[in-house]
């Protein structure tokens, strides 16, 4: 078995766990993979990017949220499951917590874990220097690159237009994603048993404020409208910005994600705990 480690670069406590599950997986017989730069302590597993992914049964991501989306992104094409070990704060994608790495490395080795699928966004950029494809499997924004301004998106869905919106951004969503940037925006909690996308708009400057519920084989397309840039952020990561004219189309990637779980999860189970909601 061929197990990559994707650590967090910068948390000493997700190197630890780094080594110490590295350590674990050889005794059981595995092979290790990191990728070159991750994991200085672990140099003699280093492989580039471009070599990651291939051959991989299974990968750990040692971190929290940020990090199991890092991952995700690494090895989605590949069809690679993800099991995350929570080194974060919500660690709300998250399944192992570190005082179970060794017993859940165990289960790992026996092949007594099942993997669900998560459905992702495809995300095309056209008319930007930064153009080009992208998959997602919490959301794309497309927000204001300054304070003090608002974006305004011409908005066409399956090739009609819909709408201007006038707003500090818009957020479209996976199920995954209803509990991030778009939870905060005040939009919908989507059980991850469904494929949607959510578009969600951050404080706008309108008088229609509500959130959309779409079929993933729906295409939304946003045009920036104004001169003012706007930032198109991926999964956490800021892609480029946008100029008037510049174009970004959203629609349900051909492929998921694939999530390695050691158990039977219960949606509103694990909702309510990193929620803290109490029993009545």
């Amino acid at each position: 078995m061929i197990v990559g480690l994707v650590p967090h670069p910068d948390r000493e406590a997700a190197q630890e766990l780094a080594a110490r599950a590295a350590h674990r997986l050889r005794a059981l017989g595995a092979s290790v993979r990191v990728l070159a730069g991750d994991a200085p302590a672990l140099s003699q597993h280093h492989v580039e990017v471009e070599a990651f992914a291939a051959g991989l049964d299974l990968v750990l991501s040692l971190g929290g949220d940020g990090t199991m989306l890092r991952t995700v992104d690494l090895v989605s094409d590949a069809g690679v499951p993800v099991l995350g070990v929570n080194v974060g704060q919500l660690g709300y994608l998250t399944e192992v917590e570190p005082s179970g790495l060794d017993a859940a490395l165990d289960r790992v080795i026996a092949g007594a874990y099942t993997v669900i699928e998560r459905m992702m966004l495809s995300v095309v950029v056209e008319g930007a220097p930064c153009a080009g494809e992208w998959k997602a499997l919490n959301e794309a924004v497309l927000e204001k690159g300054r304070p003090g301004r608002v974006v305004r998106l011409d908005v066409s869905i399956n090739g009609t237009a819909f709408t201007t919106y006038a707003a500090d951004g818009v957020i479209v969503a996976t199920p995954t994603g209803s509990t991030a940037y778009s939870f905060s925006a005040r939009g919908p909690i989507v059980s991850p048993r469904h494929d949607c996308m959510v578009l969600t708009p951050v404080s706008p400057h309108m008088l229609f404020d509500r959130a959309l519920v779409l079929d993933p084989e729906e295409e939304v397309r946003f045009e920036v409208v104004n001169a003012r840039s706007v930032v198109l952020t991926i999964d956490g990561r800021e892609i480029g910005e946008l100029d008037a004219g510049a174009t970004v189309r959203c629609t349900g990637a051909a492929r998921p994600a694939h999530i390695a779980t050691l158990g039977p999860r219960d949606f509103h189970q694990v909702l309510k705990t990193k929620f803290g909601l109490s029993d009545r």
